[in-house]
């Protein structure tokens, strides 16, 4: 499958570093392929100094329609768009950014709502939950705030930096009304328990949480997306608990974010709830 790329193709970008394990490039450009959209997405390796650089080349592109951001920019971003979408208001990051024929930029975040999406896909709702997030940074925020709005009955948010779990988790409560805490890492006793930082994506990294204290038949999500499975994921599956890995909330954040963008996307059929589709629990394409 090869775009087909002419004068009047619409760019999107991907913007982050690493990108080495990033997927969106390639579901884009198959969703444009088969639409048949006159677009292209491609990655741009940015490092986090260059990121300011990048913005102003990236604006000068009149053809340029979205950006897609990923780890290190998802804060800093906010600083160079013009409008924020409610979601990125909240949680203070963004992930996908709208840019409008009449120049302005508007930023938004789907990472909670994809990340929701994505275990509700699975069967693992967590309506009702005692849920353990583990990190609280752009990704991290995101995921509070609708693993909460979805009726989570309790959250609980543990960071390397105290005072930025406890900052979250009282604005998490106060904007959900979510029972929300910050705690420690210890996943024992709940029934949900989701990895929201980088942990496992590099061969020697330590564990989020240690998998030892994980209840048998609990919920394990790790939202990274390589190796697959996660070595989270590995050790949790050993002591009999049901694992995620990240595919679904990516493919629940790409659902959210291509309609932001003016695209319908439904991986495999699936879809969000209410909106008439039906899905298969465990359904993956």
């Amino acid at each position: 499958m090869m775009p087909h790329v002419t004068g009047t193709t619409r760019l999107y970008g991907l913007v982050g570093d690493p990108l080495t394990t990033a997927k969106s490039p390639e579901l884009l450009n198959r969703l444009f392929f088969e639409q048949r959209a006159d677009a292209v997405c491609i990655p741009f390796v940015v490092k986090d100094d260059d990121l300011p650089a990048f913005v102003t080349g990236a604006r000068a592109l009149g053809n340029l329609s979205g950006v897609l951001v990923t780890m290190p920019h998802k804060q800093r971003m906010l600083a160079f768009v013009d409008e924020l979408d409610p979601t990125a208001r909240q949680v203070g990051a963004l992930n996908v950014i709208r840019c409008d024929k009449d120049g302005r930029w508007v930023g938004a975040i789907f990472d909670g709502l994809g990340c929701v999406l994505g275990m509700q896909w699975e069967g693992n709702d967590p309506a009702n939950k005692s849920v353990l997030l583990v990190g609280a940074g752009g990704a991290g925020r995101a995921i509070a705030f609708a693993v909460a709005s979805a009726g989570a009955r309790t959250l609980t948010i543990f960071d390397v930096d105290e005072r930025r779990a406890a900052d979250l988790a009282a604005s998490v409560a106060a904007a959900t009304g979510c029972i929300t805490r910050a705690g420690s890492s210890d996943p024992h006793g709940f029934e949900i328990v989701i990895n929201a930082t980088p942990l496992g994506m590099r061969a020697n990294d330590p564990m989020p949480v240690d998998p030892e204290r994980l209840d048998p038949g609990s919920i394990v999500v790790d939202i990274i997306n390589a190796p697959e499975p996660t070595p989270l994921c590995r050790a949790a599956d050993a002591r009999g608990c049901r694992t995620q890995g990240g595919r679904p909330m990516h493919e629940g954040q790409a659902l959210h974010a291509l309609r932001f963008l003016g695209f319908d996307y439904r991986p495999d059929g699936k879809s969000m709830p209410g909106d008439g589709l039906q899905f298969a629990r465990g359904e993956h394409p």
